[in-house]
């Protein structure tokens, strides 16, 4: 089902939120809903909220593409969570009547079935592989070789290039300086990152590692990754073109 670019589907798992030590959902029915290009929303029916929790907030807000929205504040154990949620009384796309959806940073636990789920949920047409390979994988900054590997995985996930993960013993690590900076996806875990620094140049935070990756991504853990767009990577001593991602 789609409207413009807004693409709705059932999903079958059941999908929980928590807020406060409260389970604000429960349902076996969630629907998921395209609003951002990257990654789905879930939408929980109505008559799967917990009673009492969600609060008018006297606000409204637009969307072309599925109409006006109320929003409304989530309580829970005397927590209130201002703006955390919203509806489309009359909307746009028919599948979103009697739904709500709930501002995932908004609140404390997510979870599909009985597993936790973070960031946001996870798309069912985002698939990981993660494979080994032989082939010479060596990135170059600034003219320098700062890693060379014939040991790496490439991780393949749709929608981006592959990325390289290679030893940390085929990198100089004597040019990496670890940052605060960190990031998480919920196919992959928590990330942390360096900086490179060449020539007295530095380029922040163009390498990542997933120390304690989720399961699916487990080939991975303590290897590094060098952003394809912001390197000069070679495979088999073959220049590949720098992806234009958003991450460039």
């Amino acid at each position: 089902m789609a409207n413009g670019r807004v693409r709705v589907e059932q999903s079958g798992k059941r999908v929980r939120t928590v807020l406060a030590g409260k389970t604000i959902a429960d349902t076996l029915t969630p629907l998921l809903v395209w609003e951002k290009p990257y990654y789905p929303t879930y939408y929980l029916p109505l008559a799967d909220i917990a009673e009492g929790v969600l609060v008018d907030s006297g606000t409204t807000d637009r969307s072309p593409s599925r109409g006006t929205a109320v929003v409304y504040d989530v309580l829970a154990n005397d927590v209130l969570a201002p703006g955390a949620a919203y509806a489309y009384p009359d909307p746009e796309i028919d599948a979103l009547d009697g739904h709500v959806a709930f501002k995932w940073e908004a609140m404390d636990h997510w979870f599909e079935e009985d597993e936790e789920v973070y960031v946001h949920p996870r798309d069912p047409y985002t698939r990981v592989d993660i494979l080994p390979t032989s082939r010479r994988i060596r990135i170059e900054v600034d003219g320098e070789t700062v890693a060379d590997s014939t040991s790496g995985r490439i991780l393949f996930e749709t929608g981006l290039p592959p990325r390289y993960y290679l030893p940390k013993t085929d990198v100089r690590m004597e040019l990496l300086t670890p940052t605060e900076h960190g990031t998480s996806c919920p196919y992959k875990g928590d990330a942390t990152y360096w900086s490179v620094t060449v020539g007295g140049s530095v380029h922040d935070n163009i390498v990542w590692s997933y120390p304690f990756p989720t399961k699916e991504s487990a080939d991975v853990a303590g290897l590094v990754c060098f952003y394809n767009e912001r390197v000069d990577l070679y495979v088999d001593e073959v220049h590949q073109e720098r992806p234009k991602t958003h991450f460039a």
